[in-house]
């Protein structure tokens, strides 16, 4: 950021009185400007033993698999921004379950927050950012060629729950660095 978004005046990246961490301040009007995680919300939607993927039009990833999901707009609920990512890019009716997963990656300052979903029917097809929409089983899903660890996660405790019968909630971080991720027991649902 280089300019206020309030009066056009320079900013400088500084500590503000009071705060304890760098954030870009309006030398002229003082005002300060707060940089938060970008929101991916999006579904696991679910058909009998299959769940629906998305194959990426658009980068990053062009090519690989994914969860229908992306950034949430301003004025959307969480729900309500699944919904939406899931008619956009797979042209889906669902109806949201729980949460399922929420993810953290504090490395590019986002916030995955997935819910299981189920497709209402089979009236689906690629959206825009879609280059194929497509149901798989487990013994299917593409694993080498999924878009995202989020999603690689996602899928590996969904197949497991499954097989349990019973879903619960995920908390999750991941990490860039060779620490081990940070993982939360889950909570039932």
């Amino acid at each position: 950021m280089k300019y206020c978004s309030e009066c056009g005046h320079p900013v400088t990246n500084r500590v503000p009185e009071g705060d304890n961490r760098p954030r870009y301040v309006c030398d002229q009007c003082q005002t300060i400007h707060y940089r938060n995680p970008n929101i991916i919300a999006g579904t696991l939607p679910v058909w009998e033993d299959k769940v629906l993927l998305c194959k990426r039009a658009i980068e990053p990833r062009y090519g690989t698999w994914t969860l229908p999901a992306g950034f949430m707009e301003l004025g959307e609920t969480m729900e309500q921004a699944a919904l939406r990512e899931s008619e956009e890019e797979a042209c889906a009716n669902v109806a949201i379950d729980d949460i399922y997963t929420l993810i953290s990656l504090p490395h590019v300052n986002q916030v995955y927050v997935l819910y299981r979903a189920r497709l209402l029917d089979l009236d689906f097809c690629a959206g825009d950012e879609s280059l194929e929409v497509r149901l798989f089983s487990e013994a299917e899903i593409p694993w080498q060629q999924l878009a995202f660890r989020t999603i690689h996660y996602t899928l590996e405790k969904y197949f497991s729950d499954r097989l349990l019968g019973h879903f619960s909630i995920y908390t999750h971080t991941i990490n860039t660095n060779n620490r081990a991720p940070q993982e939360k027991e889950p909570v039932s649902s």
